[in-house]
């Protein structure tokens, strides 16, 4: 385990993993009703540059709306229901805003991965925006979130911007240039998926001064190994299988 990892060591994916509305107020609710210290979610820019939280660049697949986030502004964003995969338990749950779920973090309490998530072209400035604003709803906290994203663009983008707020590289395949990507960002951790991660890289990532996040580790084999080879965070969508105080 790295040194450097302060935060939760079991975080909820999208809120509240697979039991709720991805990227909702009501996800990150639920979370934390069952005792998650540490949330992740995804941010990318609305067509009036308000930085909502959605995962998908189409509203399709969470909405059941046509369009894309980047060519629709928030007001009309914050009118579709996000529950559509849910039951009437869930309905109602809308498109929030950054700012809102800011908020409710610091409400309850929650430490947040935020995932800069940009849609194709934008990526320069949503980091930018992003970076900006977590400045801005986190001032005075105990606890800044971590800034992370697949995107060097904006992950470069957000350390221009804001260059204190920590910052993690996301990766699916772990590339052999990892150091040096990880060192021009200047980033504090790699987050990669745990089917790509083996013992000598996570020691590796370790040795060099790094923290090492995993996801999304949704069963218990699985979790146990990467803790013991010293993984400073699980990212999970079973959250009732793995939970905050797992390991």
């Amino acid at each position: 385990m790295s040194g450097v990892w302060r935060y939760p060591r079991i975080v909820a994916h999208r809120g509240g993993g697979t039991l709720a509305p991805e990227n909702t107020l009501g996800a990150i609710r639920f979370g934390a009703s069952l005792g998650f210290q540490g949330v992740e979610f995804d941010v990318m820019l609305a067509g009036d540059g308000t930085p909502v939280l959605i995962h998908d660049e189409a509203l399709a697949r969470t909405t059941g709306a046509p369009g894309e986030v980047a060519k629709t502004a928030y007001p009309q964003l914050a009118t579709l229901d996000a529950s559509r995969r849910f039951g009437r338990k869930w309905r109602g749950e809308r498109i929030p805003s950054f700012e809102l779920a800011a908020r409710l973090c610091r409400e309850l309490g929650l430490w947040a991965n935020v995932e800069i998530k940009p849609a194709t072209g934008y990526e320069r400035r949503t980091g930018e925006a992003v970076a900006r604003m977590t400045r801005e709803l986190w001032c005075g906290a105990a606890q800044a979130p971590l800034l992370s994203s697949f995107s060097p663009v904006a992950l470069a983008a957000a350390r221009d911007a804001v260059p204190e707020l920590p910052r993690g590289l996301i990766v699916g395949r772990i590339p052999p240039q990892w150091h040096e990507m990880l060192r021009d960002l200047e980033c504090v951790s790699l987050h990669c998926n745990h089917r790509a991660l083996g013992q000598r890289t996570a020691d590796a990532v370790h040795a060099a001064g790094y923290a090492l996040l995993c996801w999304t580790v949704n069963d218990r084999r699985s979790a146990r190994k990467l803790l013991r080879w010293g993984v400073d965070c699980l990212v999970t969508d079973a959250l009732k299988r793995i939970g905050p105080q797992f390991g």
